[in-house]
């Protein structure tokens, strides 16, 4: 196992020069900050929030493993984003006709149930 955080650990700054080291492998992520936030009783090893991978292990293998990790979930989950974009647009648009539809039927419905009736 690796050192568990300590006040005044390298840990940090051995995140910041992995990201550093990451985006310039990938050449991605160039908006991505990595912030060290130790927590013994996380139950997350990290997450990625905006532009910042917030990192929850206290020791520092795990911590930069999980860096790594979230540095991924980063870079494909931007590829993807506009994809989910488009998608969520043509759900909204979906969703709209579909009420639509569903209102011209209740109102041929009560035309047939109620108007029709007075005919009788």
């Amino acid at each position: 196992m690796g050192r568990p955080y300590t006040e005044g650990s390298a840990t940090e700054a051995e995140l910041k020069a992995e990201v550093e080291r990451l985006k310039l492998l990938a050449g991605l992520g160039q908006e991505i900050k990595v912030v060290w936030r130790p927590c013994l009783d996380s139950s997350l090893s990290g997450e990625v929030r905006g532009n910042d991978l917030i990192i929850y292990e206290t020791d520092e293998k795990e911590a930069l493993k999980t860096l790594r990790h979230e540095f991924i979930d980063f870079i494909v989950s931007q590829a993807v984003e506009p994809y989910k974009e488009v998608a969520n647009i043509l759900v909204k648009q979906l969703n709209k006709n579909a009420y639509q539809n569903k209102e011209f039927v209740v109102e041929a419905l009560c035309r047939l149930m109620f108007e029709g009736g007075e005919h009788n």
